[in-house]
């Protein structure tokens, strides 16, 4: 069945019974091309119906769909002609796991990050009014993405516009790790009761015919109905902002899917449709396992467990530290924006359950609910991956650095992620955390000096930012330590022909490059300077390595804008640094797309040897020169 799609079209022509069929075939599809390639799976098994159902009733691309976050639409993709294409999911120049427009026109609107398509939909439909056109507009949303606020503030926006758009709630009781909140409750509540609201306008029309009496009975009607609903499910918070409310209705019963979507067809004004629907639906391990698959690497598809060894990592090292110091500090706790699991934060919240808080996807208010904390003499530790910590820019600046509070936030996934691609690449963190006055910038070599870092932050008082990357340390050890000083970095290397300045995960990839160069040239010394503080920066360090040897490196795994290479030219100009020579390593001022680590630092020309060839071509030119 599944071969003969290579459209919606192909979709339409079938009965139920092959709906079904083509079901259980794309989740045996799906699970083979995420066990060899890695992805999202859980959430993908979780919407095969519903995906079936959308493409059965509307008509993409005059229609349009708006998956929010967007990671699970490897159906919508094998439905709409990438059905081959699929199996090169998440590669350097394959198909990316997340809605692209490039990529073809029933992708409707770009997406990667929770809580914004009924935002993003509302805007189509009201943008189809101005034009005259009539074509559907739905926003497919997660229960856990109701969370965020901007979700919250579109719905409000679009109940009381009465804009004719459809918001389908695919409630499977997750987000990434289990909902928490009032709106979990509320949609506990609502799960727990029959599809009731089966309203027909025809019937309304034609009792309206009726003379003399016909508008008072749809009157009399509509009370009725209304306080049955309200004794039953008390507070029907969608209703009573505007929205039609239609279910709950089983998201894996195609036919009563489809039901349901033609009559918000025919409805007026903003439907909300209650859809219920498992996470990882068809593969057991993923059902009892939802957290662990929602987004996983290769895996062994008759076992579950992964295909290569889970090694320490950087969210790992952070965490056990984390527990640590809390052991001895009853001040400290830990809040996540529903990422436990991914910020290392699950023994932390086991051994301390009374200091973890896990407020669900809405890093505003996770940065917002830190400053309340600290300003009463709490020590909040708020890990956030760094793509995720640009949706809570104005709370650091508003309410945590302008009054100076103590909230240490530690930037998860700093620098390129690889596969997730440009929703999830962070690289823009340094540049826009450095903008911020008040702030104390760091990053580390290897987990030795974030277990240092981490301690530092807690006793120094004041607003701090933390990033690291994903995964491990590097393999090559640095030996050298030294004690960590507010705004002073530290010289790993001495030299005196080239100074590299790096941050971070770089410095161990300079050290290898100093080590290269001097083994070429004997003559040869190379000064490596690891920064530790973006801000405040060593000014002096730097400054006395830059006249030592005149020719400047400096590398870093984030933009080329207002980052580690801005601040080492801010220092070289505001000294009036004369005869110096500089050369720049960073990602270009681009979204940097999806392929593994180690192919994007070869393309954008930042691993060990494109650098050290590039530093041979710089020296080989200046001897012509010369």
């Amino acid at each position: 069945m599944l071969e003969k799609i290579n459209s919606p079209e192909d979709v339409k022509r079938l009965n139920t019974k092959e709906k079904k069929q083509l079901a259980e075939e794309i989740r045996k599809y799906i699970l083979e091309i995420v066990s060899e390639n890695g992805g999202h799976l859980a959430s993908n098994l979780g919407v095969v119906e519903l995906t079936i159902a959308l493409h059965s009733v509307f008509n993409m691309p005059k229609d349009k769909i708006v998956w929010d976050v967007g990671h699970q639409t490897y159906v919508h993709k094998i439905i709409t002609g990438r059905r081959e294409a699929l199996k090169t999911l998440r590669k350097l120049d394959g198909i990316a796991g997340f809605p692209k427009t490039k990529e073809s026109e029933t992708d409707s609107f770009n997406t990667g990050h929770s809580s914004t398509s009924i935002s993003a939909a509302l805007g189509m439909a009201r943008a189809r009014d101005m034009k005259g056109e009539d074509n559907s507009v739905l926003a497919v949303i997660g229960d856990g993405a109701l969370t965020g606020g901007m979700a919250l503030e579109a719905l409000n926006d679009a109940g009381w516009s009465q804009t004719r758009m459809t918001v389908i709630l695919n409630d499977n009781e997750m987000s990434i790790s289990k909902n928490i909140g009032g709106m979990n409750m509320l949609l506990s509540k609502l799960r727990t009761k029959k599809s009731y609201s089966k309203s027909s306008d025809v019937v309304k029309k034609t009792v309206l015919k009726i003379p003399g009496v016909g508008e008072k009975i749809v009157k009399i009607v509509r009370t009725m109905k209304r306080s049955i609903k309200q004794l039953f499910i008390p507070k029907m918070f969608f209703e009573d902002i505007g929205f039609r409310y239609l279910g709950p209705v089983s998201g894996h019963d195609i036919e009563e899917l489809e039901r349901m979507l033609k009559i918000s067809k025919q409805l007026e004004g903003p439907v909300l449709i209650h859809v219920l629907t498992k996470k990882g639906k068809g593969y057991s391990i993923a059902e009892q396992n939802p957290d662990k698959f929602h987004a996983t690497g290769p895996f062994n598809l008759d076992t579950g467990k992964g295909k290569k060894e889970k090694k320490k990592d950087y969210s790992k090292v952070l965490g056990d530290k984390l527990i640590e110091l809390a052991k001895k500090n009853d001040k400290i706790v830990a809040i996540t924006a529903s990422m436990k699991d991914g910020t290392g934060l699950t023994q932390f919240a086991k051994e301390f359950p009374e200091r973890f808080f896990d407020i669900g996807i809405a890093e505003q208010h996770a940065i917002g609910v830190a400053a309340g904390m600290a300003k009463e003499g709490i020590i909040p530790v708020v890990p956030i991956y760094s793509s995720f910590y640009q949706r809570a820019y104005d709370q650091v600046i508003h309410d945590v650095a302008m009054q100076e509070l103590p909230v240490i936030m530690c930037v998860d996934r700093a620098g390129v992620v690889g596969a997730d691609g440009e929703t999830h690449q962070g690289t823009l963190d340094m540049s826009f955390f450095r903008l911020i006055p008040n702030l104390t910038i760091m990053a580390p070599k290897n987990f030795k000096e974030l277990e240092e870092m981490l301690e530092f932050a807690v006793n120094l008082n004041k607003p701090v930012v933390i990033r690291y990357p994903r995964g491990g340390e590097d393999e090559y050890k640095i030996e050298k330590q030294e004690k960590l000083e507010l705004g002073k970095a530290e010289i790993v290397k001495e030299g005196k022909d080239l100074s590299i300045i790096a941050i971070g995960k770089t410095v161990a990839r300079a050290m290898k490059i100093a080590e290269k160069i001097e083994t070429e040239d004997a003559e040869k010394s190379v000064e490596v300077i690891n920064t530790r503080f973006l801000k405040p920066i060593d000014k002096d360090t730097i400054k006395k390595t830059i006249e030592k040897t005149k020719q400047v490196i400096t590398i870093e795994d984030g933009t080329i804008i207002n980052g580690l290479a801005t601040a080492v030219q801010e220092i070289i100009q505001k000294e009036n640094l004369q005869g110096i020579e500089v050369k720049n390593y960073a990602y270009p001022d681009k979204y940097i797309q999806h392929g593994s680590v180690e192919e994007l630092e070869k393309i954008y020309g930042l691993d060990e040897e494109s650098i050290q060839k590039d530093i041979e071509i710089e020296e080989s030119n200046l001897n012509k020169i010369s």
